[in-house]
């Protein structure tokens, strides 16, 4: 069984109120496209084709690789210039969640197939979740069904 997967923005209900120091010219709806900064792309790629089932776009820009991820795109993409992916446990905190229809099954092969577990499956405030090590170090949240 494959499972579909798609990125999920979860909001809390934060709001920017404008101020004299910083006044409201254009707003801001929210994120519209999401990437990893990798050293390896075809394997990061490789890995979230293969564990997790995401499927590539025809196009992408140059030196990334995107997926057909909805509602918004997901990407794994050269480091931009300036970028030290050497410097710590990249991604460190930013929390980039994962929905699927089952995430227990989705634990259970990201397990079998050796991918470390950072946080076991346990029942969270979005259904059943677990946080797993992806390419390079990312700390990624599974949650759903």
């Amino acid at each position: 069984m494959r499972t579909i997967m798609y990125v999920k923005v979860l909001t809390y209900g934060l709001r920017f109120e404008p101020t004299r120091e910083h006044p409201m010219t254009a707003a801001v709806t929210g994120p519209d496209f999401l990437a990893l900064q990798v050293r390896d792309i075809e394997a990061a790629a490789a890995f979230f084709e293969e564990h997790l089932g995401l499927v590539r776009a025809p196009a992408a820009p140059p030196h990334a690789v995107v997926f057909t991820t909805r509602p918004i795109p997901f990407a794994v993409r050269e480091p931009l210039p300036g970028t030290d992916l050497d410097s710590g446990r990249p991604g460190l905190g930013v929390a980039l969640w994962f929905a699927a229809d089952d995430a227990q099954g989705l634990h259970d092969r990201l397990a079998a197939a050796g991918v470390p577990i950072l946080v076991p499956p346990q029942d969270g405030p979005f259904g059943r979740m677990f946080t797993f090590t992806g390419p390079e170090g990312y700390a990624l949240t599974v949650h759903g069904g």
